[in-house]
């Protein structure tokens, strides 16, 4: 790309993935790039694509994708968790559909979308009762014409048809009565009444001339009393390209249905994931499986209601996991801790290096019975009738609401904890939290999975190919260890705008380590340095710190004439973000590990230097520990240990200060500053603390791009940079 960051005039015909390009012309590494995974689909391999802000990877992905896709006979989906980018791609998707014709959804959960504010289940029980009496209403009015048929046959003399027609009467008379009955019963749902009886044409149509937000959808839908929802499910079958959210595809069941409403097997879609270095942990979320101490309780009333034989057992087996769950969490419980227990959920540690965890212990020795397999097997079996039962009794309506069944979720937890708790890559937890109704504390048991790979290896072999984009993957060979890739072919795109716009300073300042943060030298140092950026900086300064924490003690402690905002856990993010990029000459403080350190543009004035202020580790607690323990038995060579450290801890961090520093420069006319407040990232500690540098883990052209510098001397190294692009409204700040 040239150096004034405007597209290079390149060639480009009709033909190819070229048209489905919506401006006049690409750059030429989104040509490269496009060509590239074109390639990979044809050969239905998968593909890691880093690039930096500007280069186009959207476009570059979405683009090849399409050709391929309408080629081929495929589907395209393209998801992220980041909602900004959700709109993003919408626009994106705009913009193809203006010149080519393009059929693209975007869907969205049930949850956001019901007219009626029902939960999943009661949802799928009000659906399938509405299309029973739907049905039985079709078979009424076919009836009712046969037997119109009929009468006029026999009035004219036909003996038979007057016999045929007493048949149809009395088998009328039997639908009426069940539709009747459907009717008064009310378990049924107006909305997708309306859907599966009127013509629903004129929605499709609206639906596909442009690129419709389910905001739209619901809104259109509300109007004509339709379910937005259920008409999004049915109209995407065979479409072009679908946006949606990344629990669509992470999620195994949600998987399922997602692909049958789309008319398509997996190996006939190609995924384009955005903001992929998030991959890994949301599929952790996604296989995450809990089972609360209420809702074993709640089994417990529903067993003792039961007259079936098998519900003695069942209570039993439950009852010991119960007794169990308590015992674990009271056992660790030291002197004030329980009264230290607040709303949060606060993990408990019961697993053990060699024998199984405190809690299956505590369940053995409680446990006396025929077998707790034996009692588990029968404890899911009556789940299973019981949840069928509740079932048919809302859509006969002798329930107001879709009964969920407690036995059949806490029976099929503990099959699972009993059979999976101590494989490799999974983690037994126990947490508990205060009920801030009741003031009770009361338990959790969690398998929590360490290796995402488990979780996302299925969907990559079962997909035909996936595209994996963000600014931060690299180093890919980890990319591919931890989510489960083979062989995929792999490309980077550094910064593609003018690098005398843009500055990094490492800056050789104290080493935050969490020894050294209430060290009162260390903090002046560190906030007299925050206080020269912010007075240098020409525009709004973001910090980012390693905590909330962090965040507070900085804000608190920085001296400067503009308005000081504080990111705290809890708050409204956007809201904040406004407020904050309305100002001029602000600073806002915030953890490195909330909502703001990615998936948002801060351009222009909005934020022109970013601070990164230490290495900004998490909290490294027994989960964390527990997936270093992972990585490394997984991933380890000679040195296990480092690599669970690296695979678990410091490459993400790495990743999550890069996507920070990313919130600036964000065009080829912007212009801005970084900050690393930390001698860690320094060229000198590569030597000086080999064992806690960080640098060597950056990409090697963002390495090349930082400048050593000290604390005192870089508000010169800042007024020189901003002065020299004119960047100062009237006289520049005096050092």
């Amino acid at each position: 790309m040239p150096e004034n960051g405007q597209r290079t005039p390149v060639a480009t015909t009709d033909d190819g993935y070229l048209r489905f390009f919506p401006y006049e012309e690409p750059y030429d590494h989104q040509r490269e790039a496009m060509a590239t995974i074109y390639d990979a689909l044809d050969d239905g391999r998968d593909v890691l694509f880093e690039g930096a802000c500007g280069t186009g990877k959207t476009l570059a992905s979405l683009v090849p994708a399409l050709e391929h896709a309408r080629e081929t006979n495929k589907t395209v989906v393209i998801t992220t968790n980041v909602h900004q980018q959700m709109r993003q791609f919408v626009e994106d998707a705009r913009a193809i559909t203006d010149h080519e014709d393009l059929r693209a959804v975007v869907f969205r959960g049930k949850g956001s979308m019901c007219h009626i504010d029902v939960d999943y289940e009661e949802c799928q029980a009000l659906r399938d009762t509405t299309r029973e009496l739907v049905d039985v209403e079709g078979d009424i009015a076919d009836l009712e014409r046969r037997e119109g048929e009929l009468l006029e046959a026999g009035q004219s003399g036909d003996g038979e048809a007057m016999e045929a027609r007493s048949a149809v009467v009395e088998e009328l008379r039997d639908l009426q009565e069940q539709r009747d009955e459907l009717e008064s019963e009310r378990s049924t749902c107006d909305h997708y009444y309306r859907n599966l009886t009127v013509d629903t044409t004129d929605f499709y149509a609206w639906l596909y001339d442009d690129v419709r937000t389910p905001d739209d959808v619901y809104e259109y839908a509300e109007q004509q009393g339709l379910c937005g929802y259920e008409l999004l499910k049915e109209g995407m079958d065979g479409v072009d390209l679908v946006v949606c959210n990344y629990h669509h595809l992470l999620d195994p069941t949600i998987r399922e249905q997602f692909f049958r409403w789309l008319g398509r097997e997996p190996e006939d879609v190609v995924a384009v994931f955005d903001e992929a270095h998030n991959v890994e942990s949301a599929a952790r979320d996604h296989a995450r499986r809990t089972l609360t101490e209420n809702t074993l309780d709640q089994a417990l009333d529903e067993l003792a209601e039961s007259e079936d034989a098998r519900a003695d057992g069942a209570a039993n087996v439950l009852e010991t996991f119960r007794d169990a769950l308590v015992e674990t969490y009271e056992d660790a419980f030291g002197f004030g801790d329980r009264e230290a227990v607040d709303e949060h959920w606060d993990d408990v540690t019961v697993a053990n290096d060699d024998k199984k965890d405190d809690l299956t212990l505590s369940f053995f020795r409680g446990y006396t019975g025929p077998g707790f397999h034996e009692e588990v097997d029968q404890a899911l079996d009556l789940g299973r009738e019981l949840d069928a039962t509740y079932e048919e009794q809302f859509k006969e309506g002798e329930l107001d609401t879709r009964k969920e069944c407690q036995t059949l979720q806490a029976a099929a937890f503990l099959s699972a904890w009993l059979a999976e708790s101590d494989e490799a890559g999974q983690y037994p937890v126990v947490s508990v939290r205060r009920d801030e109704s009741t003031d009770e504390v009361y338990g959790r048991a969690e398998l929590y999975t360490c290796i995402p790979e488990q979780v996302t290896r299925d969907l990559f072999d079962d997909l035909h190919a996936a595209v994996l984009m963000s600014a931060t993957l690299r180093p890919f060979d980890v990319t591919e260890d931890v989510v489960g890739l083979s062989d995929p072919v792999t490309m980077a795109y550094g910064a593609q705008f003018p690098e005398e716009r843009r500055r990094t300073y490492a800056v050789d300042g104290p080493a935050l380590f969490s020894s050294e943060r209430d060290n009162p030298e260390t903090q002046q140092t560190i906030a007299r340095t925050l206080e020269d950026v912010i007075r240098f900086t020409p525009g709004n300064t973001l910090v980012f710190c390693p905590s909330y924490s962090e965040a507070q003690r900085y804000h608190d402690m920085v001296a400067v004439s503009g308005t000081r905002y504080l990111d705290e856990p809890g708050t409204q993010a956007r809201d904040l973000r406004e407020a904050f990029t309305d100002d001029d000459g602000a600073v806002l403080f915030t953890s490195l590990w909330g909502t703001l350190a990615e998936g948002v543009s801060y351009d222009g004035d909005d934020a022109r230097t970013v601070v990164v202020l230490g290495v900004p580790y998490p909290h490294l607690d027994d989960r964390m520990e527990a997936v270093q323990d992972a990585y490394a038995t997984a991933f380890g060579d000679e040195d296990t240990e480092e690599a669970g450290w690296r695979y678990a801890v410091e490459i993400p961090t790495v990743r999550k200060t890069r996507q920070a520093l990313g919130r600036v420069v964000r065009s080829p006319e912007d212009f801005g500053a970084r900050v690393l407040l930390d001698k860690r990232y320094t060229e000198h500690a590569e030597m000086d603390m080999r064992d806690y540098a960080v640098r060597g883990t950056f990409p090697p052209e963002e390495r090349r791009e930082m400048v050593d510098i000290g604390p005192e001397k870089l508000k010169f190294a800042l007024l020189n940079f901003y002065q020299d692009l004119g960047a100062y409204d009237g006289p520049p700040p005096k050092p």
